[in-house]
């Protein structure tokens, strides 16, 4: 099988400082993937080729922002599909976070958050009296 790669046909007749700024002015999005367990939020996104210094997390009661910036370059590329400057991603969660105890992690290009939920947004189990 041949993939051959070529670019779109009015991007081929772009002068090149057209094509960088319409590159430039793309929103850059984090993908991100949010589980909902009993006692916690679980946020996985892909950030590949970061380190935790790279990344700033914030949360307030039930938003969760993360924010970066992905390394860029100058080479030409034929396709260029990895992620490339700065990006920002903010998420509002069905229910407050106990910030104070939330875990971030990276491993192997993925970014994990632990989220705790707040004590008043955790279910409570009521024992029912009977007669």
């Amino acid at each position: 099988m041949t993939f051959y790669v070529q670019p779109f046909p009015h991007r081929h007749s772009m002068p090149r400082r057209w094509m960088r700024m319409a590159d430039e002015s793309i929103e850059r999005r984090l993908a991100a993937n949010v589980r909902d367990e009993e006692d916690a939020f679980v946020l996985t996104a892909l950030v590949p080729g970061l380190k935790a210094d790279d990344l700033t997390i914030n949360i307030l009661e039930e938003v969760v922002s993360v924010e970066g910036e992905f390394p860029q370059d100058e080479n030409e590329y034929l396709l260029r599909e990895l992620p490339s400057g700065k990006f920002s991603r903010s998420l509002r969660l069905p229910a407050p976070v106990n910030a104070d105890k939330a875990e971030a992690k990276i491993a192997d290009g993925v970014l994990t958050l632990r989220l705790p939920k707040a004590e008043s947004a955790r279910p409570k189990k009521i024992k029912i009296a009977a007669k």
